[in-house]
């Protein structure tokens, strides 16, 4: 699952390798069948969510059923960290002031509360700077400039997408770029669109994941395994982007009919409406509009450099988006509780159960299970092995956490000694970030476009998504063994 959400500082590189090999190693090793049995859970989680509609129950409940299982058969098979005995099964420990030793329940430790925090904290602050005006201002001035040609937005947009996700992060880009193409669709009586510009936003959110050595966990693994510098990475990947970009947004505007205008009356017409949108209509205070544009301007610069600054790169993306999130609501402080209750509560929830869920399987060894399968791939050679890496990593990627699938994968290349340079690297990058596109659990961004599609009563399905995806996905993968296989 390509959860490229925090920008880690290359300083702290290490210590995240260290977290993430650790992971994969336990002291006690479940027999086969028990891992076979954790495999079969995970299945039954995947065909439970592609069948929602039809057993109608919400992501939130479905994950929640099968991680209290599995919370509940790691326990009788003595597989989760408890206690004491929690340190030799890959627990870290904590020690209050008092020197006592501290140990989170394994549900909470298997939670990636830092994902949880960015989409509470991004999702507060769009939805209180919205009040005002500043997105609707922004929508309406880039309606304009496309002239109100749906082509021309789109292409706005998709560009805006991928570079968001890589400077900021994909949960944060998707939120407001996504918040944005509503208000423009919606103003130019032109929502019949909106399935398809959200669908393709999310998908390019994990191609900008590509773009930079710390636009996503599984490039910081990976790349410093490696040995491959912040400029390097620039380098290889900014041509596969540029092209996947392209391509995607072609194809995006091909499947959902996205045309632009093409006579002079259209173009006219275009322009006649444009000229009639106030992008000053929504903003009632002149003073809380100004601020929420330089606040949302800081929040953007410091999430982009928050790597670099002092206090900031310990603290993460979390903590500045719930600052963040927390300096707006002051705007609105006593009345703070209606914008609790437009967070997406299902989705935080079904994010928690994944985690929890993920991580026994961890310690149940599906991960290894499936890195021991994959290792064998890579025996195959550059060329073929490379590819046959590629595409397969994708595949588990899209139902599986790909941080420690890329660091199971990262120490096998190790231990074989693989040369820097070697495509074989590449193939895990790749095939970790575009694993994403599969499935609408295949990344957090491309589950919260689909949480938005809902939200705007736009039909998509766990089945449905997959329908529509995987003709993108299918050939972003192809590409990019294409690229890997022949130019790396």
């Amino acid at each position: 699952m390509s959860l490229s959400l925090l920008l880690l500082n290359p300083s702290a590189n290490s210590s995240m390798q260290k977290l993430a090999e650790h992971s994969t190693h336990h002291h006690h090793t479940p027999e086969a069948w028990v891992t076979y049995l954790f495999t079969a859970l995970l299945v039954g989680l995947i065909l439970c969510l592609a069948f929602e509609e039809k057993i109608h129950a919400q992501k939130s409940v479905i994950a929640s059923v099968f991680a209290l299982i599995g919370l509940a058969l790691g326990a009788a098979f003595d597989l989760l960290p408890f206690g004491p005995d929690a340190a030799s099964k890959g627990a870290a420990p904590l020690s209050n002031s008092f020197g006592e030793v501290l140990y989170h329940p394994v549900f909470i430790q298997g939670v990636d509360w830092g994902v949880i925090a960015i989409i509470f904290g991004a999702s507060l602050f769009v939805d209180v700077s919205s009040k005002s005006g500043l997105f609707t201002w922004i929508a309406l001035k880039l309606t304009k400039s496309s002239k109100g040609d749906p082509l021309k937005l789109l292409w706005a947009y998709g560009l805006m997408t991928v570079i968001f996700s890589a400077v900021l992060n994909n949960v944060t880009a998707m939120i407001i770029v996504g918040s944005l193409s509503v208000v423009s669709l919606e103003r130019l009586q032109r929502r019949e669109l909106l399935l398809g510009f959200l669908l393709i936003e999310g998908l390019l959110t994990n191609i900008g994941g590509l773009l930079t050595l710390i636009s996503s966990v599984p490039n910081i693994i990976v790349g410093t395994a490696a040995g491959i510098s912040f400029g390097r990475f620039f380098i290889i990947a900014a041509p596969f982007v540029c092209i996947a970009t392209v391509l995607t947004i072609w194809m995006g505007a091909k499947m959902f009919k996205i045309i632009g205008f093409s006579s002079d009356e259209e173009k006219l017409e275009g322009e006649r409406q444009v000229s009639q949108f106030n992008e000053s209509e929504g903003i009632h205070s002149q003073g809380f509009f100004i601020f929420s544009s330089v606040m949302t301007i800081l929040f953007v610069l410091t999430i982009a450099f928050a790597s670099m600054l002092p206090g900031l790169n310990k603290l993460g993306m979390a903590y500045v988006a719930l600052l963040f999130a927390g300096i707006m609501l002051i705007r609105y402080k006593s009345e703070a509780s209606q914008f609790y209750k437009n967070i997406d509560w299902d989705l935080l929830g079904f994010f928690i159960a994944l985690f929890a869920f993920i991580n026994v399987l961890e310690h149940a060894q599906v991960l290894a299970l499936i890195g021991k399968g994959l290792s064998s791939i890579i025996g195959l050679g550059e060329t073929l092995g490379g590819a046959a890496l590629l595409v397969s990593s994708s595949v588990f990627s899209s139902v599986t956490d790909n941080i420690p699938l890329a660091a199971m994968l990262a120490k096998i290349l190790s231990t074989q000694q693989t040369a820097g340079d070697s495509s074989l690297w590449w193939s895990v990058i790749f095939g970790a970030n575009l694993g994403g596109n599969l499935t609408p659990i295949g990344s957090a961004s491309t589950l919260v476009a689909v949480t938005m599609m809902h939200k705007q009563k736009l039909e998509m399905s766990f089945g449905g998504f997959v329908v529509k995806a995987l003709p993108f996905a299918i050939i972003q993968i192809i590409l990019a063994t294409i690229y890997v296989s022949l130019f790396l």
